[in-house]
């Protein structure tokens, strides 16, 4: 079985922030919105956030590559020049990097680019590309 679109819910502190972040630094659509909640269309998917008294300051993290990454985090995989677009776009809006922008697995299976950050809210994102397409499931 094979999903067209995945659906995923966040917490969210503010409705205008997190429309300002998703819809207008990350040019996301957005779809419907309530009183406490407003959704997105995320690189092809669905997006909820809902209004939540939320803090993210402890959330765990795993060393990968000697950096600390957030175990709940979300994102997409983007193509390669899309990827390298938008990080020019993020570091062009001082953008505050968990993970900078950089280069995984450089010449070997699996190489990709990754970079991780926050929205308003505290919630953390990956967005990532892969060289090769086709090795985004490579073991």
């Amino acid at each position: 079985m094979k999903a067209k679109v995945f659906h995923l819910a966040a917490p969210i502190k503010d409705i205008e922030e997190t429309r300002a972040f998703y819809g207008g630094l990350l040019g996301c659509a957005q779809g419907r919105e309530a009183e406490r909640w407003i959704d997105f269309d995320f690189f092809g998917h669905q997006v909820s956030f809902h209004l939540a008294d939320t803090d993210h300051s402890n959330d765990p993290t795993n060393i990968v590559d000697g950096k600390n990454v957030p175990v709940r985090h979300f994102g997409a995989v983007l193509d390669w020049a899309d990827w390298h677009s938008l990080a020019d776009t993020l570091r062009a809006a001082d953008t505050d990097f968990i993970i900078e922008p950089y280069i995984r697995f450089k010449g070997e299976t699996g190489e990709q680019a990754t970079m991780f950050f926050l929205d308003p809210s505290g919630n953390a994102l990956e967005f990532k590309s892969f060289k090769d397409p086709s090795q985004i499931f490579a073991t």
